[in-house]
């Protein structure tokens, strides 16, 4: 049975995921552990309940998102698997990072890139990786059976992506969510990049920015 808890980090209140079964084995996505206590924390959850991290997982590469990329590659010796579309986002990480007044460690590029159709397994259980760009070109949604999506900033509670950052595309963004996000089971949880749980259901049901694109599209 998969576990997941969601710690809220840095400055941007950005979502990191820890998910596990059984076996202990942990997937650590989108660590965006940037201070010290906020790596204590992870570190602490982490040997507390004798987990094991064997990959480190980024659903796209903006900064808030891979803060802790370098500290949990090094703490763990796990693989980074990301989108190759996303790395020059890696690459550009201190740059961007400068540009919001913040010192930031570089980030390891990634050891492996996903794609459409790839399988990122752990334990007894394994995660579906769709592709879904416009929030950034290399944005994956990462999938578990009929149970949840963990979609990065693609798709919020209520909201969607920003499309005003490098390689931000709207159309692309609200292809991948009508055509790819919404066909899923209405009842899979979606957990995304900031904010709460939502459910693939009620944002077909009541996010103003689905519903405005989809009256557009008649």
């Amino acid at each position: 049975m998969i576990q997941i808890y969601c710690f809220v980090f840095n400055d941007f209140l950005e979502n990191t995921y820890v998910i596990w079964d059984e076996t202990r084995q942990a997937l650590i996505i989108d660590p965006g552990c940037q201070h010290l206590w906020e790596r204590r924390q992870l570190k602490q959850f982490i040997e507390e309940r004798s987990l094991k991290p064997v990959l480190l997982v980024n659903t796209h590469g903006h900064l808030d998102h891979v803060f802790g990329n370098r500290w949990v590659k090094e703490t763990w010796q796990v693989p980074l698997l990301m989108h190759r579309d996303d790395v020059f986002l890696l690459e550009n990480l201190t740059a961007t990072a400068a540009f919001y007044g913040m010192t930031v460690e570089p980030s390891p590029l990634p050891d492996r890139y996903l794609q459409e159709g790839d399988v990122v397994r752990f334990g007894n259980n394994a995660l579906q990786v769709m592709h879904t760009p416009g929030h950034s070109p290399g944005s994956v949604s990462l999938i578990y059976d009929h149970e949840f999506v963990i979609g990065g900033d693609v798709l919020f509670a209520g909201s969607i992506g920003r499309v005003d950052l490098p390689g931000g595309d709207y159309d692309q963004l609200m292809e991948s969510i009508t055509r790819k996000l919404l066909v899923l089971p209405e009842a899979m949880k979606v957990y995304s990049g900031h904010g709460p749980v939502t459910t693939i259901g009620e944002e077909k049901r009541t996010n103003p920015f689905v519903l405005e694109y989809l009256t557009e599209q008649g």
